[in-house]
């Protein structure tokens, strides 16, 4: 499934990997959150319930990544990489921003961010 993040002015598109996590993810759509920055690397936000299990938790991440962070429940969009890795229980990989995720390293602290579905 292919998604749009909109902040502000930056419009990232990304697609949803297919696993259980990533469709429950998509049936929350179009959702807009406060997302906050945390280490200068991601962008996350609070969900209004938690996901499915059913992606493979990982404690590395990749620049582009969408994650969902099951203790908040929380997604995360990562646009940095510091070296760190994510501690347990570790991050399910919900889908990748193709390109420009670094554009949200612009917005400092808190920023709305809409994502929705794209046909």
């Amino acid at each position: 499934m292919r998604i749009r993040l909109t902040a502000g002015e930056t419009v990232l598109d990304a697609t949803l990997d297919d696993n259980a996590t990533a469709r429950d993810f998509a049936s929350l759509l179009p959702l807009t959150l406060r997302m906050n920055d945390l280490f200068k690397r991601e962008k996350y936000g609070h969900l209004p319930r938690s996901l499915a299990a059913g992606g493979e938790p990982r404690s590395g991440y990749e620049i582009g990544d969408i994650a969902y962070w099951s203790p908040g429940p929380d997604i995360a969009v990562f646009y940095a990489h510091d070296g760190q890795s994510i501690p347990d229980p570790g991050i399910i990989v919900l889908g990748e921003i193709g390109s420009g995720a670094d554009a949200l390293k612009k917005y400092d602290g808190t920023v709305d961010v809409t994502i929705e579905a794209v046909d």
